[in-house]
């Protein structure tokens, strides 16, 4: 996939340039805006600003230059026309279906998702007449049966979490177009720098910033992406009114890791690529999913649509729950815990973790099973990865 549009600079470039307006002071980095409120030169300034007659600042809910500056970039790096920075990943979910669903619309969704993704479409989001169907993510005629009359959106995860499938966004993207329903595509797992979705067709891109454009584990913090209506206008008007609002320090600091994003996901990819090939190796692990491995079942897809693997590994072992739990225990150099793209690798057993909370039933079409766990492979030596790793079978065998 190339990163280079005629008409801008090529990504790497936009990930270190893009929405910068330098003050007076003339500073190099961008600057940190922390006021909560800003002034107008007069009371009719006031009302044109709050009326929208005229552009500028007015309260860092929803107009912060900090922030705005890191949507421009990322809306840049994603090639979309706004981005809205939001609290959460889950609060960029959440703003998508309020701006642009009603009660009665119905959502088709991938299995394969977040936990907290599929406890938000089942649990709260019906609450308010919002249904969702679930099929597996690259079964297309499944997707296809699934719509309705009343079916608004699709939404996906790929590659999904924790499986890592890979759909195949453009089919999905003329599914959706067939039937004017909009594409929601989840970009976590490959961010802008390895795959972006809207130039394959996807109307609106979400992402946690938390995961790999902070990708030091610091803040938290979310981003929706996409056209100057409905993400623009609609989602925008959720968030100034309901107020799921992004902090201008996270902003900042993720305005700070797009800029080596590129260079982090290719080095994420190349880690996890060698860990891959060496737990394919080992007797006591009995699957591994990884898109960079020839017998995934979607690799050749990903390396089309892709320009990178990424850095996150689920794998199974021999036995259930007590194994999978006594491998964790017995690693020393992983951070265990259930976030994800941080330089420090981080393992995690999502069944009793980010999918604990939901039914065996989505469980079971998550294909999280009692015996995987997820390995967010961060930036050490691969060596010592595979090296703790070795100590976690080790612990599982005793």
């Amino acid at each position: 996939m190339s990163d280079r549009d005629e008409a801008k600079p090529r990504l790497a470039t936009r990930a270190v340039r893009s929405g910068q307006r330098r003050t007076p002071e003339q500073e190099q980095s961008e600057p940190m805006f922390v006021s909560s409120s800003f002034t107008f030169e007069s009371a009719e300034q006031a009302a044109a600003r709050f009326a929208g007659e005229e552009p500028g600042n007015i309260y860092s809910r929803f107009t912060n230059p900090t922030v705005r500056t890191f949507e421009e970039r990322l809306a840049s790096m994603e090639g979309g026309e706004a981005c809205v920075g939001t609290a959460s990943g889950m609060s960029a979910i959440l703003s998508t279906c309020m701006a642009l669903l009603n009660a009665g619309d119905h959502i088709v969704s991938s299995g394969g998702i977040f936990g907290a993704t599929a406890s938000l479409f089942s649990n709260h989001l019906s609450r308010f007449g919002l249904e969702t169907s679930f099929v597996p993510l690259t079964d297309y005629a499944a997707w296809e049966a699934a719509i309705r009359p009343e079916t608004r959106m699709l939404f996906l995860e790929t590659p999904s979490n924790p499986l890592t499938e890979v759909a195949d966004i453009r089919a999905i993207a003329d599914i959706a177009e067939r039937h004017g329903c909009l594409l929601v595509v989840d970009n976590c797992f490959c961010s802008p720098a390895l795959q972006r979705p809207l130039e394959l067709g996807a109307d609106i891109v979400v992402h946690s910033a938390t995961k790999y454009l902070d990708g030091q584990g610091r803040c938290v913090g979310g981003a929706v992406v996409g056209d100057a209506e409905r993400v623009g206008r609609s989602v925008f008007s959720f968030l100034r009114t309901a107020g799921p609002a992004m902090s201008p320090f996270n902003a900042w600091v993720f305005l700070k890791g797009l800029e080596t994003l590129k260079l982090r996901m290719r080095a994420h990819s190349e880690n996890a690529q060698q860990v891959a090939e060496w737990l394919v190796n080992q007797p006591d692990v009995t699957r591994v999913n990884y898109p960079g491995l020839p017998e995934h079942p979607q690799h050749e897809l990903a390396m089309r649509q892709q320009s990178g693997f990424g850095g996150i590994v689920s794998f199974r072992v021999a036995g259930e729950r007590p194994a999978a739990w006594r491998f964790v225990n017995g690693t020393e150099l992983m951070s265990i815990t259930a976030n994800l793209g941080d330089a420090k690798s981080t393992l995690t057993h999502p069944a009793s973790t980010t999918h604990g909370r939901n039914t065996p039933e989505q469980r079971e079409a998550a294909g999280v099973t009692e015996d995987m766990l997820r390995l967010s492979v961060g930036l050490e030596d691969p060596q010592d990865i595979i090296d703790d790793l070795e100590r976690g079978l080790r612990a599982m065998r005793a």
